[in-house]
């Protein structure tokens, strides 16, 4: 392995280790098929649904460990047997059919697998909706999808219980069903307890085996949210082939880290005791379904979650699930822990906790760029470990451009390049592409692109140009090699932890105060979780004896998740503006910086005289 260095002399071209790992008969074997009235090049070897997909696999390695949790261990047999009577149970009790929506709305349990892989048995659409959200936008989320059934926790069943009714009567959605209901109050007006109905169930649940959907690989298959840290969530609809081309996407990573070494392209299980697969992040996330995706964290760490028990399904690893991100927990040692997967903070965190030297085969960044100085401690805390970025969206089922091993130590500062069925355009504000090196907003396209905002007819109009291009609102380069830099956000988006927050949001959070004639939300650096949320606020004449600091947090943190609450807000007299009056945040970025510093400087001092 490579420490800090910037140069290495790969055994392989690009061109050669793509040809290699393309090749006729290889496994990510290309091939070019017509995808929703596109021409795209596509895996020819992709299983046709996630159906397909999860029976074949589950039957690979039955008795080994599928998922740990706390006190609860399943096997991907047992796994495999509760999802089957878990969908007998959604036709034979609830009448769910092919292309109904079921939605899971909890925090991490075994259970959520087994709900995600039920519905696929059936051929529903698994709707994975941001447990962490407030009522308002949540209530969104689920009126929008008309689900046929809506699975929650009890924190969830708690918060959503004054709505019950509202929900079935407008969404018709036919049930709520309480996973792990003896964590809350254990009953909860107008929702079952699913344990009780599983357990109670005597219906025929080899039928669902028998019955075959027909899941074409263009059928919808997902609905995972955007951010919606405030504002509206919007719904990314994606079909089977999308939803499990990332799975192919995140193997041909590991492949050409293989290739560009010189080694020989090997998938399977690795040798030695079942290796852990560990991601402290909720299976909301987009991450937690596919593998890994870039800044859209919300639902990226989703597909993370459910993307590295595909992984682990495949090579007979085992995901891990922990209730609440603690470094100092053993289970990193206890179950070998083999990869990793999140955004800096976490990485940092485990960097410099005891688990430091553990031998670690991957650790998976997401979310904002890595700084350079994070990346190298990370190496050196666990110098058995090869890093691997990955960039993409919810709109793309996670990683589109991704590269890991000594390619990612030489260019601490890119993403990566696109993976072999995604092509990436830098264009101009102009409508024309931009020559290498020139910045411009990124265009991605591959047959992983999601179909639609589900629902949302203008604004997939936006995203989506009408040859396939989704545009993604970040702003960068390619250089001549073809790897991509990010360099700026069209949209203004602050990343704390991974978790992407739309400073436009936080903004209207903040109008709701009567008092606030302007705001201006921006981020601050911070070494643990990349960037903190601020804000600057302008306040009206008869307001300003009222307003201040503490009462717009307060607005805030009533308004607002948690991780989107402003750490500090600054009331000035006036902004500056540009000729079409919008505000200019450049100058408010580097106000913000220096009053941050200066307040932490000033904390840590007090701390230091006690």
């Amino acid at each position: 392995m490579l420490s800090s260095t910037t140069t290495w002399n790969p055994k392989r071209t690009h061109d050669e280790v793509d040809k290699i790992l393309c090749a006729p008969n290889a496994l990510h074997e290309l091939e070019t098929r017509e995808v929703n009235g596109q021409v795209q090049r596509v895996y020819k070897n992709l299983w046709p649904s996630v159906r397909v997909f999860w029976l074949t696999v589950s039957k690979l390695h039955p008795n080994k460990t599928c998922v740990v949790y706390e006190n609860q261990r399943l096997t991907f047999g047992e796994v495999a047997e509760r999802a089957i009577r878990a969908a007998s149970i959604f036709q034979n009790v609830y009448g769910v059919q092919k292309g109904d929506r079921i939605a899971i709305c909890s925090r991490n349990y075994p259970e959520y697998l087994v709900i995600f892989w039920a519905c696929h048995l059936i051929g529903a659409v698994s709707v994975l909706v941001n447990a962490w959200l407030p009522m308002e936008p949540l209530k969104h989320c689920l009126f929008q999808t008309t689900c046929s059934l809506i699975f929650v926790d009890s924190e969830r069943a708690s918060l959503l219980s004054p709505v019950v009714d509202d929900v079935k009567s407008k969404a018709g959605t036919k049930a709520f069903l309480v996973l792990e209901a003896h964590e809350g109050k254990g009953l909860w007006s107008g929702m079952e307890n699913w344990t009780t109905q599983f357990d109670v169930y005597k219906g025929d649940t080899q039928q669902v085996l028998k019955e075959d959907p027909r899941i074409t690989p263009e059928d919808n298959a997902t609905i995972l949210f955007t951010s919606g840290t405030g504002g509206t969530p919007k719904g990314c609809l994606s079909t089977q082939r999308a939803f499990l081309s990332n799975l192919f996407n995140s193997l041909a990573s590991m492949g050409r880290v293989m290739l560009r070494r010189g080694e020989n392209l090997v998938f399977g299980t690795p040798p030695g005791p079942q290796i852990g697969l560990f991601l402290p992040t909720p299976l909301f996330h987009s991450a937690g379904t596919s593998l890994l995706v870039r800044r859209e964290c919300i639902s990226f760490e989703n597909l993370l979650n459910i993307g590295l028990q595909m992984i682990g399904a495949l090579t007979g690893g085992k995901l891990v699930l922990m209730r609440q991100w603690n470094h100092k927990h053993r289970l990193i040692k206890q179950e070998n822990i083999a990869f990793i997967g999140g955004v800096q903070s976490t990485i940092s965190d485990l960097a410099n906790s005891a688990a430091k030297g553990t031998p670690l085969r991957t650790i998976l960044y997401g979310g904002a760029a890595v700084s350079p100085s994070q990346a190298r401690r990370a190496l050196h805390a666990f110098p058995t470990a090869s890093l691997t970025h990955a960039y993409g969206l919810t709109e793309t089922n996670a990683t589109t451009v991704t590269f890991g091993g000594e390619d990612y130590l030489a260019r601490l500062d890119s993403c990566g390049r696109p993976m072999p069925i995604d092509d990436v355009l830098i264009m101009s504000p102009n409508g024309s592409q931009c020559p290498t090196g020139t910045v411009g907003e990124v265009w991605l396209r591959g047959p992983n692109i999601m179909k639609c905002y589900w629902g949302d007819p203008v604004a997939t109009s936006k995203a989506l140009t009408k040859d396939g291009w989704l545009k993604t609102g970040d702003m960068g380069y390619m250089d001549s090699e073809g790897f991509l830099y990010i360099k700026d956000r069209l949209k203004d988006i602050i990343i704390r932890g991974g978790e992407n927050i739309d400073s436009i949001s936080v903004e209207n959070a903040l109008y709701i105060d009567e008092g606030v004639l302007e705001a201006a939300a921006v981020p601050v650096p911070d070494a643990r979780l990349g960037e903190l949320v601020t804000a600057f606020v302008t306040v009206k004449p008869s307001h300003k004896t009222r307003v201040n600091e503490t009462v717009l947090v307060g607005v805030a943190r009533k308004h607002l998740p948690k991780f989107a609450v402003p750490v500090m807000i600054l009331i000035k007299e006036d902004f500056t503006h540009t000729p079409s009056g919008k505000i200019i945040k450049g100058e408010l970025r580097k106000n913000a910086a220096e009053e941050w510093a200066k307040r932490q400087s000033s904390k840590t001092g007090s701390q230091g005289k006690l």
